[in-house]
């Protein structure tokens, strides 16, 4: 009996809420309201991002969607500060061709030299070959490619690079770096009478790598490049254009072979013939003649003369 006078003494006080029109105060009815609350407190939020991401378009260096990137400058053709004498006196206009350096056998230390003689669309370059290469260390097998890479005008200069590096596109840029360095004068000729112009070697040379023997010999007018896919290449670059060659050897392994092909080819300024035998001026060398202007200090912004040295 007392149970039951309780439950009807609850439901009659919830039938008089309802009728005066008040929300009876359960679990329901607070549940709603929070869940309103909830919803303007995301609102909330999706204003703070909103102005977050404003911050981040003034100029707020944060990381992340948005924000710029640290440590990355956009790419860019950088003006050339040299570091050699040499190079000091390219940029300045003191040595006007790339026969004066080759002249006096200076070496050349900047690829940025040939760039500057030898326009980039006259200056011809192909990959004749990325091999993977491995070494053993106490935590396994290091591997890294090897980039065969060679350069020419084809006007009389040619070169080689060969580079190792952890990624192909490095070894690849590395190797072309090295191939500019590496450019020699080649010595061309007739074959027969002097009619026209030089169009094959003017002797006989023979280049050695390992066990690869190459000799190049000349040829008449009209025979063209005779020789295989690899030194054909090169010869191309160097801008002969009839030509014997004779290999013996191990020709499979293409960095010999490449390399036995441009020892043959830059011998060519090795040999005296009798058409160099006039008598000639004696020049002084670039260094001599500009001794006065290289003793004059470079002049550079942003630094001091303490902080340099």
């Amino acid at each position: 009996k007392y149970f039951e006078k309780r439950s009807k003494t609850k439901m009659s006080t919830t039938t008089v809420e309802k009728k005066d029109g008040q929300q009876p105060q359960g679990g329901a009815g607070r549940g709603r309201d929070n869940r309103q609350g909830g919803r303007d407190n995301r609102q909330g939020g999706r204003d703070n991002r909103q102005g977050g991401g404003d911050k981040r378009q003034g100029g707020d260096r944060r990381r992340g969607r948005g924000g710029p990137r640290r440590g990355r400058k956009p790419r860019g053709e950088k003006e050339w500060i040299p570091v050699t004498k040499l190079g000091r006196l390219v940029k300045d206009r003191k040595i006007t061709k790339l026969e004066q350096i080759y002249q006096f056998s200076i070496p050349i230390k900047e690829a940025q030299i040939i760039d500057f003689f030898v326009p980039k669309d006259v200056l011809k370059d192909e990959v004749m070959k990325i091999s993977p290469v491995q070494k053993a260390t106490p935590a396994g097998q290091r591997t890294r490619f090897k980039a065969i890479v060679a350069i020419g005008d084809g006007n009389g200069h040619c070169g080689l690079g060969i580079k190792c590096a952890a990624e192909v596109a490095t070894a690849i840029r590395g190797a072309l770096v090295l191939a500019k360095l590496s450019l020699a004068p080649v010595r061309r000729g007739y074959w027969g009478s002097n009619l026209g112009k030089p169009h094959t070697i003017p002797f006989k040379v023979t280049g050695k790598c390992g066990s690869v023997s190459v000799r190049l010999i000349p040829a008449p007018r009209g025979t063209g490049i005779v020789a295989a896919g690899v030194p054909k290449k090169l010869l191309q670059f160097a801008g002969i254009e009839d030509i014997f060659t004779s290999s013996i050897g191990h020709t499979k392994t293409l960095g010999n072979f490449v390399k036995a092909t441009y020892a043959a080819v830059a011998k060519t300024y090795c040999f005296l013939t009798p058409d160099l035998w006039k008598d000639q001026e004696a020049q002084t060398n670039p260094f001599e003649e500009h001794s006065e202007w290289l003793e004059n200090p470079v002049k550079t912004t942003g630094f001091s003369d303490n902080k340099r040295r």
